[in-house]
């Protein structure tokens, strides 16, 4: 079984590497947190959820995460357009892995 140093200085598997920068990235890691809350959100309710996100990165962050497999884009075929965004199954292992982290960084920072 591979340790946590061996899985870092792996560098046979470049896609790994790639997706953990994808998931731990700023963006990234708000993202799927925001997205866990509820079974879909709307573009423009993310974009509230997450102060601070520009509407460039929080549509490449989705677009990433959406080609890594673990944020789901539904367009629903009326007009206007309806797009909603949720986790799935993989990423939501990923969510479940972050929040710990997450919360451990928000008890550290509000002391």
């Amino acid at each position: 079984m591979a340790t946590a140093r061996t899985l870092q200085l792996d560098s046979v598997c470049p896609a790994t590497r790639t997706l953990v920068e994808h998931v731990t990235s700023k963006w990234g890691v708000l993202v799927l947190i925001a997205l866990a809350d509820r079974p879909a959100m709307r573009w423009s309710e993310l974009k509230r959820e997450i102060p601070g996100v520009s509407e460039k990165m929080l549509i490449q962050t989705l677009q990433t995460l959406e080609a890594d497999g673990l944020v789901l884009r539904t367009a629903h075929p009326v007009v206007p357009p309806h797009v909603e965004y949720s986790l799935t199954e993989p990423g939501r292992e990923a969510h479940d892995l972050l929040a710990p982290l997450v919360r451990w960084a928000y008890d550290r920072a509000t002391r």
